[in-house]
């Protein structure tokens, strides 16, 4: 908690809680990634899903992969900005902490399926229905990925940060 109140207290956190553009701009930035992470891997799993078939599942994901990284990047460099700011906040708040855990949980799965099924995506990459399991994996994640923006937007409504 020391280290929180640090943070909370440099010239950096008290900009971002007393500024009047920084925290605005951080969360634009915030919202841009999550908007990059988010819409790419939307885009993926609709594919394995099976509501679009006209491009081969290599393909999108090898357009869309890249994107979803430098998303996340944009996404936690501004949120751990947003976070310096109201530190002690944040940390006691029941919606972020679920946040973070849906990310995890959210990567978790998205390893799962790219160490297990994805690998024998050569069977059915191309004008074929993906897989049961990479089904599963991409509505898995779609709920996921949902339930974390719904989480990130509650942290306002639940006792810390700005609305």
């Amino acid at each position: 908690m020391e280290f929180l109140v640090w943070l909370k207290d440099t010239s950096f956190g008290v900009a971002v809680r007393e500024s009047l553009w920084v925290y605005p701009t951080f969360e634009i930035l915030h919202l841009f990634g999550i908007v990059l992470v988010v819409g790419a891997i939307a885009m993926t799993d609709l594919r394995l899903i099976g509501l679009s078939r006209a491009l081969p599942v290599t393909l999108t994901t090898r357009h869309l992969l890249p994107w979803v990284w430098v998303g996340f990047a944009l996404a936690v460099i501004s949120g751990a900005a947003l976070f310096s700011g109201f530190t002690t906040d944040y940390i006691v708040n029941t919606a972020f902490r679920i946040k973070l855990f849906l990310i995890g949980i959210a990567g978790l799965n998205a390893a799962l399926f790219h160490f297990r099924v994805y690998r024998g995506v050569a069977a059915w990459n191309e004008n074929t229905a993906s897989p049961t399991a990479a089904r599963i994996f991409a509505i898995v994640s779609i709920v996921l990925w949902f339930s974390v923006i719904a989480a990130g937007r509650l942290i306002a409504y639940t006792g810390s940060g700005k609305d």
